[in-house]
């Protein structure tokens, strides 16, 4: 019995099964990307480092040491530099750095600056100077009234603008004799120059002039001073009445005889003379500001 017990037992096999190393999980890969990025920032900034000029250093560096300051002083880039992308600042010419406004002007740039605006005032006087010139000239030889008297009328261009001259004839004078009334044909004359000069934006000058003949007891009472700039006046008057504006005028005045047309002849008719000036920019800023040095921009 014993035997047959023995017999019936089931046998058991156990069998091991052998498998491969579980994973490790995907940490390695996220620290191993973030080793290669920083690499690569490293290099980066090393070849930004090495390619960046001293301007755009010293500019990134006072901006992130005081951003506001830099950006209120001088602009809000990264400074001005010689490299191709020039950074903010005001003067864009500095190669170190972010400059306070005013304080990196360059004095020869500057004059280059105003000598070039100044040529440029200087070559739109001369177009407009030409452009009434035309127009009064077209004026006088189209009017059959004023065309008789035009060889009274010069016009020349000077130094300080278009200059009108209107001088005296033996047989034609512009006003009485020692007297400041104009003559009818002299406020016909007057009146064309004064429509003409309407449209015009410069400042005008009127001086008047007389001949060396003594005027009465000019020593001591009304000379030929006060004759001419009464001349000067009246001539003032009939331009305004003709519709230009009063406030074109710069400057009238009288200069007697110290500035002779005919020096051969101090007593010439010509002599007796209305210049009327239209003054260009630099001339009219010369009599407004005198103290004013050339260099100066207007």
């Amino acid at each position: 019995m014993s035997t047959e017990g023995k017999k019936l037992q089931p046998i058991i096999v156990k069998k091991i099964k052998k498998s491969a190393h579980g994973a490790h999980g995907g940490a390695w890969k996220i620290a191993y990307a973030d080793f290669v990025t920083a690499m690569m920032a490293f290099f980066l900034l090393m070849w930004l480092l090495g390619s960046t000029s001293e301007g755009d250093k010293k500019g990134l560096s006072d901006y992130f040491a005081a951003p506001l300051k830099v950006a209120m002083a001088g602009g809000s880039g990264a400074g001005a530099s010689n490299s191709i992308l020039n950074g903010g600042g005001a003067d864009l010419t500095q190669t170190a750095g972010q400059s306070r406004k005013g304080d990196g002007n360059d004095p020869i740039q500057k004059k280059k600056a105003v000598e070039a605006m100044r040529s440029e005032v200087a070559k739109q006087d001369a177009k407009r100077m030409a452009t009434l010139s035309a127009k009064i000239n077209a004026a006088i030889v189209n009017n059959t009234k004023l065309a008789q008297y035009s060889s009274q009328i010069r016009l020349e261009t000077t130094p300080d603008g278009l200059q009108i001259t209107i001088i005296d004839d033996q047989n034609r004078p512009m006003f009485d004799s020692g007297s400041a009334l104009v003559k009818p044909y002299m406020r016909d004359i007057l009146r064309e120059i004064g429509a003409a000069l309407n449209d015009v934006e410069n400042k005008i000058s009127l001086d008047g002039h007389t001949d060396r003949s003594p005027y009465g007891n000019g020593d001591r009472g009304y000379s030929n001073w006060e004759l001419s700039v009464d001349r000067a006046n009246a001539t003032r008057r009939e331009l305004v009445a003709a519709g230009m504006p009063d406030d074109k005028l710069a400057r009238v005045m009288g200069l007697s005889s110290s500035v002779l047309l005919d020096l051969s002849d101090p007593l010439s008719p010509s002599n007796r003379r209305i210049n009327i000036v239209v003054l260009t920019r630099e001339a009219e800023e010369r009599l407004i500001n005198p103290e004013r040095k050339p260099s100066q921009a207007p």
